[in-house]
């Protein structure tokens, strides 16, 4: 299947297009303007209390009749555009496939050799966030606002977090066996309330500064060029740093082993200079750097409790001997096959985290409408990720039933080269959301070969629902559509028989947001729906009833700027606490309580909506191999840029072979 790398299919049509946005562009401007200063945030209300003269109000005055009257001259140029726009939509392309022009820093093909390397089977990161990147207008309906900022900074907090070199401390002990392999994007927080042996000067709002080295080689375009000669990473080579520590039986470790442990963790470079457009960025609420906040991460900023936690076992372990300045991000991989968790009956790590996982393989977001926005976004992403999948939908009246003024909002963001692509539109949108070509991206991707030269291919789907309230039957269907696509792009896509196999299929994985959650007594029909009985939920135990450490994805708008969470770290601390998620976070609708959130505290049960799913299967994967969730995250890293919480979720694909 071929990509498209360009919207049209010859530059006539390009040139064409552009020339009649051209023309709407003025007009569509002015309009975001004039209906977005009548719709201020609580952050813009907090900060107009303290105006004593009215400053705003007089300047809405004055700017309100000089927006309708050039919004008025530059409608006749709107229309004679939108009748050159419109016709053209029926030869657009369905998305853009955009891959890193650089050579130099594109590392996909390196990628695909590690998989022999790998022996025994290879893990996989993916996540998934819904950015409410929406024109500025309708974004502040949802409490957010500067669209083309947050679009800069969400992709400049997402590769930052993604690409901080991964840490492996190994401890070598005869008889400790407490401290147990970790979260591969960090340690783990001591057992609920206990606090006994944490060291005292670890505090949640301490905050530093590492600058590896091995930040990654596409952290920014400064350290692209003092990378140059022998400084280069080699090929291939994961930002991993590997610490040995021979511990002794008590679980102590000596001075020389401290000193050695804290050396490797300071291993420093220059800083990384704060990138173009910081000035823009400034504007929005939750750029100011504070302390304990390491939401913009410019250098791998990070808080001591968010980037090391220390978990307790079965033993005891005296944790006022381990360093406290061995502050970064860290995974704590032990010489046994035995792994504690937090939950005992669970078989997987999973947390609240500050930071997107490292090394992550694969990006699906939602929302993302604005297409200035998704270019700046995408400038930032490909920092990191080799190929991006954006400006996904189709607009006009071209291949739905109803006109579509703006794009799915989907992109999707890799490591690994894609294969192949495919989009399809719900042709049964209601409401606001059938001016929206929401729909499911579907793709194929190569993330390895084996010896015999087979290619190792996953495939991850991508979509966003109905949101209106209420609108059970519709889910219901896009759910049906959403099956019979999954199934047509993997027979479509194939080109493997089961006597001769060509492709071996490692995973496939379904994520996005499905504006419905697992417990709400509304959303019964979508919970019992046949799709969670082919895919598996990390985080479900059953319909109506999740997993007590999962939480929810949708935040209340109002709160977003509360000094209590609008950091990372600070949205952290709060959500590890129940009566922090219900201040917080939004829960599932009573039919007894009124519609004040505030007002029924008392009666909320669980932990929030979750309507942001990972959901994977094992159906029509290689039948030799074994596919495990490791690690499932809720991040807190987009902090008041958005009010849904990312998700993340590590696979393990193990092959069943011996280790070399």
């Amino acid at each position: 299947m071929v990509l498209y790398t360009s919207p049209f299919p010859n530059s006539f049509l390009s040139v064409l297009h552009s020339f009649s946005w051209g023309l709407i562009f003025p007009c569509y401007w002015l309009a975001d303007r004039l209906v977005g200063s009548f719709v201020p945030t609580t952050y813009e209300k907090r900060q107009r209390a303290d105006d004593p003269c009215y400053f705003h109000a007089l300047c809405i005055i004055i700017t309100t009749p000089i927006y309708l009257a050039l919004l008025v001259a530059s409608l006749p140029f709107a229309l004679i555009g939108f009748l050159l726009w419109s016709p053209l939509q029926s030869a657009r392309r369905p998305y853009i496939y955009s891959r890193l022009k650089d050579k130099n820093h594109a590392n996909g093909a390196t990628l695909l050799t590690e998989w022999k390397a790998a022996g025994s089977g290879k893990s996989f990161c993916f996540g998934s966030a819904n950015v409410c990147l929406l024109p500025d207008s309708l974004a502040r309906f949802n409490n957010v606002f500067n669209t083309q900022a947050r679009a800069k900074e969400i992709g400049r907090r997402i590769r930052n977090g993604a690409s901080r070199p991964q840490i492996k401390i190994y401890i070598d002990s005869p008889t400790n066996t407490s401290i147990s392999a970790a979260s591969f994007s960090s340690l783990v927080s001591p057992q609920a309330g206990d606090n006994r042996t944490v060291n005292s000067g670890i505090k949640r709002t301490t905050s530093m500064e590492y600058k590896g080295d091995n930040c990654g080689p596409n952290n920014g375009e400064e350290n692209r060029e003092d990378k140059g000669g022998s400084g280069e990473p080699h090929e291939g080579e994961e930002n991993t740093c590997i610490v040995r520590i021979n511990g002794e039986e008590n679980g102590h470790m000596s001075d020389t082993e401290t000193d050695t442990v804290n050396g490797q963790a300071r291993a420093s470079g220059p800083a990384e200079p704060s990138l173009e457009g910081d000035a823009e960025i400034s504007k929005t609420p939750n750029h100011k750097q504070k302390e304990g906040d390491s939401g913009s991460l410019d250098s791998c900023s990070a808080s001591r409790e968010s980037l090391v936690k220390v978990r307790v076992g079965d033993g005891t372990v005296d944790q006022s001997t381990v360093n406290n300045k061995l502050l970064y991000k860290a995974s704590i991989m032990k010489k046994t096959s035995v792994r504690k968790k937090k939950h005992t009956d669970e078989t997987f790590d999973h947390e609240i985290s500050a930071f997107f996982p490292a090394n992550l393989d694969f990006l699906c977001l939602q929302e993302v409408f604005d297409k200035r926005a998704a270019e700046k976004l995408k400038e930032q992403l490909h920092h990191y990720f080799e190929y991006i999948v954006y400006d996904v939908g189709v607009y006009s009246c071209h291949g739905c039933c109803s006109f579509k003024f703006v794009n799915s909002g989907l992109l999707f963001a890799s490591r690994y080269p894609v294969m192949d692509a495919a989009y399809h539109c719900y042709p049964n949108g209601r409401g606001m959301d059938s001016l929206a070509s929401k729909g499911a991206l579907f793709l194929k991707v190569q993330v390895g070969s084996t010896p015999q030269d087979q290619r190792i291919v996953g495939y991850i789907s991508c979509t966003h629902l109905q949101a209106i309230a209420g609108d059970t039957t519709v889910r219901c269907e896009q759910l049906d559509m959403l099956q019979d696509w999954l199934s047509e792009f993997r027979k479509s896509t194939s080109s493997s028989s089961t006597a001769n196999p060509e492709e071996l299929v490692a995973f496939d994985v379904l994520c996005g947001d499905l504006n419905f959650d697992n417990c709400s007594s509304e959303d019964k029909l979508e919970q019992q729906h046949s799709l969670f009985t082919h895919y598996k939920d990390p985080c479900r135990v059953g319909p109506g009833e999740d997993k007590p450490w999962a939480i929810g994805t949708l935040l209340d708008p109002e709160g977003l700027y509360d000094e209590e969470v609008c950091t990372p770290d600070n949205l952290q601390k709060v959500l590890e606490s129940e009566e922090g998620r219900k201040g917080y976070l939004v829960y599932p609708t009573s039919k007894n309580h009124g519609s004040s959130q505030k007002g029924r505290k008392a009666s909320l049960k669980g932990n929030g909506r979750r309507i942001d799913y990972m959901l994977y299967t094992e159906e029509g994967l290689y039948l030799e191999w074994k596919v495990e969730v490791e690690e499932f995250s809720f991040i807190t890293q987009l902090a008041g840029l958005t009010d849904h919480l990312p998700v993340a979720m590590r696979l393990m694909v193990s092959t069943g072979e011996d280790d070399p």
